[in-house]
């Protein structure tokens, strides 16, 4: 793969590099990759081995992502790399997220996709936003900020779906060309996040404060996993925690389901997930839905009067009774992104 300089780094002595684009932070000597496995240390200069050089580029529907109050009903082109700065055993996206240049063992071939092609793509084709997604975009940062500095001179909107581990210096600079987060806050205790994810869980809470600060829209994921973070202890603190930084941030409830190295939970109950909804209502979230559960609490209703909003199937969206952002009922404002 070609290479390029990365952003956010600084140089140490004897050719060491600090990396600054995430929480791990990085420190690497001559010739050393960092946790991602896509940024390397050569010769005192940190490249990222993934700009403009793509494992997928598709068009999905927004709810897919999921964005459930950013631009619903709309498509969405998606891109990723390959590589990730968590170590997740579940991973959904194993195949192209756990991959890695570092290890030199990966059969995977991307396909060179310039930002332009990637913009105008999405143009064509009736897009209304550009998705950083699948893998982890902070990796590759650098093809996600060439490409959404194109897409919002093009008049298309930006979105990551992230774990959440970025510097707030990659957020700031980010921050003027991306519109809507989708956070995945897998666990609300540090020792699971340290033992499971090999990372923290402060660095993920202070990126959702931080996105909504920098008027970021937010929405946040978070898979139950039987006996691992369903207990009503953990999924009211995360409930707490959201409704402190803002109880209309969306809280999308996905049901787990055993892939990769990770079976020692069976499928979650659908009663664990309405408990958790319920949980996520009673604690203040005006906004909570299930996921990877068809035709079961995917619609959006107001807060204000209990009147259908948006009724959705699946990925996709039957109809919409929103007006100017507004129900049409009562006139509460309903938050998100919707034009």
């Amino acid at each position: 793969m070609p290479r390029r300089e990365a952003m956010l780094y600084r140089q140490e002595e004897s050719k060491r590099v600090v990396c600054a684009l995430c929480a791990h932070r990085c420190r690497l000597e001559d010739g050393q990759f960092g946790i991602c496995g896509v940024r390397q240390n050569i010769d005192g200069i940190l490249y990222t081995h993934v700009f403009e050089e793509a494992i997928a580029a598709h068009i999905d529907p927004i709810e897919k992502k999921p964005f459930f109050h950013f631009l619903p009903g709309s498509k969405s082109l998606s891109i990723a790399t390959i590589g990730c700065n968590f170590r997740c055993p579940f991973c959904q996206n194993w195949e192209i997220s756990q991959t890695r240049l570092s290890d030199g063992r990966h059969g995977l071939r991307s396909t060179h996709l310039p930002a332009e092609q990637v913009v105008r793509q999405a143009v064509a084709q009736g897009c209304l936003s550009i998705s950083y997604t699948y893998t982890e975009p902070t990796v590759f940062f650098e093809y996600a900020y060439v490409t959404a500095r194109l897409a919002r001179s093009a008049g298309l909107k930006n979105n990551f779906v992230t774990n959440g581990y970025m510097t707030l210096e990659a957020l700031e600079t980010i921050q003027p060309y991306l519109d809507a987060a989708n956070v995945d806050l897998k666990f609300f205790r540090e020792e699971n996040y340290k033992k499971i994810c090999r990372a923290k869980l402060q660095p993920v809470v202070d990126s959702i404060r931080k996105m909504k600060e920098l008027g970021i829209w937010v929405e946040v994921t978070t898979l139950v996993i039987p006996g691992l973070n369903d207990s009503e202890e953990e999924l009211r603190g995360i409930a707490r925690f959201l409704v402190e930084v803002d109880r209309d941030i969306p809280w999308h409830l996905s049901r787990f389901h055993p892939d990769y190295e990770y079976f020692k939970s069976p499928p979650t109950p659908l009663n664990t997930l309405r408990k958790a909804m319920e949980i996520g209502k009673e604690e203040g979230l005006r906004y909570v839905y299930l996921g990877n559960v068809w035709g079961e609490g995917e619609d959006t209703y107001c807060p204000g009067c209990g009147t259908l909003l948006i009724e959705r199937e699946g990925f996709w969206v039957r109809s919409i009774s929103l007006k100017d952002g507004q129900c049409p009922e009562c006139g509460q404002k309903i938050a998100g992104i919707f034009s």
